[in-house]
């Protein structure tokens, strides 16, 4: 077996898990199901069961092919010098989008929403671990905080990464406990605001920091 095909397999088994459980229980769904949920974990828009296929595509399967794709077509090649931290990273993210997968397809089985905190503490999950790898990223198109100032200046890449990584670590564990104490309405408000802050703050921060470097000369 090929050595590249063969690291692949236990990731690609991932991708696979929600498909083989959407299809051990496609009989027993019916043919309108629940496909979202309000804040208050009530159903407010249904739809035909294929749109779970859908939402597998795009959930692990997305993720894996891009992440299978980008160290082949990024011009600078600078994300296979992650080497097997991409490597931990491609795994970590497409086993979070199919536990995600897993979840909604059971909770659209049981058409219950009954703790809604399960997927912010994926959220945060994802915030904690992604912030932890953000300080090996290479500079890239693909992965990580890619904005004109990032791209245009190494030195403001990797500031910027360090700084958000500890950013996205700390906001990663807020969302989590907040995902275990609170209850479900009260959190769901303020999730949005620190997400929003997760996604913003690094961005301004790698402007101000490109203004540093560029007066300095």
């Amino acid at each position: 077996m090929n050595s590249t095909l063969k690291k692949e397999l236990p990731i690609i088994g991932i991708v696979l898990m929600p498909f083989v459980y959407l299809a051990f229980i496609w009989k027993t769904l019916p043919n309108k199901v629940p496909t979202h949920w309000n804040y208050k974990g009530e159903v407010d828009h249904w739809g035909d069961k294929f749109s779970l296929v859908g939402l597998l595509f795009m959930l692990p399967v997305l993720v894996y092919i891009i992440m299978l794709v980008a160290p082949k077509i990024d011009p600078k090649k600078r994300i296979a010098l992650m080497g097997g931290k991409f490597y931990q990273l491609k795994f970590f993210l497409v086993l979070c989008m199919s536990l995600l997968a897993l979840f909604i397809i059971f909770i659209t089985k049981n058409q219950s929403f009954s703790s809604p905190n399960l997927i912010y503490i994926i959220v945060g999950i994802l915030f904690l671990v992604l912030g932890n790898y953000f300080k090996v990223i290479q500079p890239n198109y693909f992965i990580g905080i890619r904005t004109p100032w990032t791209l245009e200046n190494n030195e403001v890449w990797k500031v910027t990464h360090i700084f958000a990584g500890k950013l996205w670590v700390i906001g990663g564990l807020l969302i989590v406990l907040g995902g275990l104490i609170f209850e479900n309405h009260s959190f769901s408000i303020a999730i949005v605001p620190l997400v929003i802050v997760l996604a913003i703050v690094p961005m301004v921060y790698s402007y101000i920091k490109f203004k540093e470097i560029e007066k300095r000369g």
